[in-house]
Parts: structure tokens; C-alpha cells; sequence
């Protein structure tokens, strides 16, 4: 059994940087087994694979995997994965696609050459105190933005926010991993646990997500469920109404540009991340 695969930079307006992303076609009768081995052979942050696609309603459904478990929902592969479908699969060019992944449909448009998804409602979840930090991490009480809390927010894969005051703080955070983790696994309401820290200076947006995976501190270049996390938590203890560039990967030699484009009115949030893909290389998979 053979599968077409596409590979992409993601977030990014240049290639190798970004977040890297494999692109599977016809994977319907593979395996989640054999799904996982897969991604974990590629090895990059996220693999998606289709599994099904119907060119009259310009939809598809896709797996997504870490190189070790299961995703419920990610935003650079979705984000990735339709600038595939919409340039490379299918045929009328598309502007509009919907995504299905297992937290629900998501709608992505295509706009100036770049791709947006729309993201499910957010649920705030515990907020943390920052002594917590100091027992698995270099900040001091003096790090952190005062101006918002420390809180586990989801649009269906989770993740805690954590404000610090500048680029400076953020560039220099070192984990304990392992400390790290069990702090994670002791607090965390979802079987999605990681930090995503960031600052806010002069309007100015910068962020680091880090998690512990097959037992290794990983940080990645740009985290778009993570970035869908930030603005509906922005959007409520900042300004209902938002356009920003996130910026992520520099502390990692991968830059990356995650646009935000969000409204809240009343209880309802309306978050829409954007960005460039680059593609890279077509080849086919031997399974």
C-alpha cells in the first residue's frame, strides 16, 4: 500500500521556517496503529492524514497525530492540510473548505494568500497562582504580567496560559522536565497538558508553547490550537476585539507568524487564526 504525501511549512512566510507538517492522502484504511507509527517515523510536531474527501462539497476528514498520540484538534495542521486540498487536490480552487476533525467542523478560508480557520468556543478552566512556577521553572515572583492570571483554556485541545512581562523573561524560561510534567499531570482538567507562555508589550505579541512528549521537553514553532487558546483569552481580559501578529519559533530558529483576527459579543467568541503555508516536497509513502 502506497500514500501520496505532501510536506508544508506552516505559519510562514518563507520556507524552513515555521511549523513543519506532513500531508497524507487516501488513508482510509489505515489503521490509527499504524497512523501513529507513521507520525512517529516522520518525527515533526504534527502528521495529518485524510481519510476522506468530497470534492462536490469541498470537504474532508482528517486524523491528527504527534508523534505520540492522537490530536482531537491543532491548528497548524489544519491550517497546513487545507492549503494542500485547496492547491494541490482540489480541482476548482476553492476559497471556502470545511475541515471535520474530532472536536467538530471547522471552516477555513482561503483570503490574499492566506489561510484562515475558525476556531470552536473556548472554555476557561482553573486558575493557577504563579509560587506554583517557581518549584519547576527559572521565573521569579517579578516575571509574570500582573495584568492577567494564569489559566487552562481549551477550544478543544488545551493548554495554560502564562503571561510574563517582556520578550526578555520569555526568551530566558528553563524547565525542569520533570517537575514540569508532574506539575501538568497533577493540575491539568484535560488529557491535553502543556504551557503556553507569552508577552504583550506595546501591542506587540510573542509567545513559546513547551510540553513534555516520549518522555522529552519539546518546544514548537507555532502552535495554532494554542494561538485559538491566547486570543479567546486575550479577547477576555484584554480587548474584545483583536488584530495581532503572534509571534513564535524565534527561540528556536523557526519563526513563525500566526495572524489573529477575533471578536467577542457577549458570551460568544468569534476567533479566527491565519497564516502562510510554503510547500516543500510531494513523495509517495510506503506502508
Amino acid at each position: 500500500m502506497n500514500l501520496d504525501f505532501y510536506i508544508v511549512d506552516v505559519f510562514t512566510d518563507a520556507k524552513y521556517a515555521g511549523n513543519q507538517l506532513a500531508v497524507f492522502l487516501g488513508a482510509e484504511n489505515l489503521s490509527k496503529d499504524k497512523m501513529q507509527q507513521i507520525a512517529k517515523e516522520i518525527n515533526f510536531a504534527e502528521s495529518t492524514f485524510i481519510t476522506h474527501i468530497n470534492t462536490e462539497t469541498n470537504t474532508a476528514e482528517i486524523k491528527i497525530f504527534t508523534p505520540e498520540h492522537e490530536m482531537q484538534f491543532a491548528g497548524h495542521p489544519i491550517i497546513g492540510t487545507s492549503w494542500v486540498l485547496m492547491n494541490k487536490i482540489f480541482n476548482n480552487n476553492p476559497s471556502t473548505i470545511t475541515m471535520q476533525v474530532p472536536v467538530g467542523a471547522i471552516p477555513v478560508t482561503s483570503l490574499d494568500g492566506f489561510i484562515w480557520l475558525q476556531a470552536a468556543q473556548p472554555t476557561f478552566l482553573d486558575v493557577y497562582l504563579k509560587d506554583d512556577f517557581s518549584s519547576f521553572s527559572t521565573l521569579s515572583q517579578d516575571d509574570f504580567d500582573t495584568n492577567f492570571p494564569i489559566q487552562e483554556v481549551t477550544t478543544g485541545s488545551a493548554f495554560v496560559m502564562v503571561p510574563v512581562k517582556n520578550e526578555e523573561v520569555l526568551g530566558k524560561i528553563v524547565l525542569d522536565k520533570n517537575k514540569a510534567e508532574q506539575w501538568l499531570r497533577q493540575n491539568c482538567k484535560t488529557p491535553h497538558r502543556a504551557f503556553y507562555f507569552f508577552c504583550l508589550e506595546n501591542e506587540k505579541l510573542s509567545s513559546r508553547m513547551m510540553c513534555i512528549e516520549n518522555n522529552q521537553l519539546i518546544e514548537d514553532a507555532a502552535t495554532g490550537s494554542a494561538s485559538t487558546c491566547l486570543q479567546a483569552f486575550l479577547l477576555q481580559y484584554h480587548n474584545p476585539k483583536i488584530k495581532l501578529v503572534n509571534h513564535q519559533g524565534h527561540f528556536i530558529q523557526r519563526p513563525s507568524q500566526i495572524y489573529f483576527d477575533g471578536i467577542k459579543s457577549g458570551e460568544n467568541y468569534n476567533i479566527k487564526i491565519g497564516g502562510k503555508s510554503q510547500f516543500l516536497a510531494k513523495g509517495v509513502w510506503e506502508v
